[in-house]
């Protein structure tokens, strides 16, 4: 049995408006509590990013393509060129460590300057295309916060053993 897409939408086409999500975040948050919320958003954007590696045929690919070669795929679907998420500028690896330096996120637009907000579906987002491309179960934190002055929303994801 085959399953029929309801097609992007004609006019409005596939983008939505960043105070609308922020509204939908807000909301999960006040009905689930910040917690739960964000355990929440980060399984979202877990989902979110696994279907993206799978696109972008990088599923268990590290043995095919650099980490360099896939920083450059995925800025460039989730930044300017695709979905608009947020702009990647860099992914290392530190020891067992990845590290993704991150602006202009979903999560920190429009926030107040000191707020303690975290990239909770960003951080899912990258988290699950990571997982996918390397093909192991990670932990993601929110290291640094360009709220809290840094130039980069850091995200740190490492192995769960």
């Amino acid at each position: 049995m085959s399953v029929t897409l309801n097609p992007l939408r004609q006019e409005l086409g596939d983008f939505s408006s960043i105070v609308c999500f922020k509204a939908v975040v807000v909301g999960v948050e006040e009905a689930l509590g910040e917690k739960a919320a964000a355990i929440a958003l980060i399984s979202a954007g877990r989902q979110r990013g696994k279907k993206l590696a799978a696109d972008l045929g990088l599923v268990n690919g590290i043995e095919t393509i650099s980490l360099e070669d896939v920083t450059g795929k995925v800025s460039e679907v989730l930044g300017t060129g695709g979905t608009r998420l947020c702009i990647i500028d860099k992914i290392e690896q530190d020891g067992d460590v990845y590290k993704v330096y991150a602006r202009e996120t979903l999560c920190s637009a429009g926030e107040s300057l000191g707020s303690n907000r975290k990239c909770t579906f960003t951080l899912g987002a990258i988290q699950g295309f990571l997982e996918a491309f390397l093909g192991k179960r990670l932990r993601g934190t929110h290291t640094k916060s360009v709220l809290l002055g840094d130039t980069h929303d850091v995200l740190e994801y490492s192995a769960l053993t």
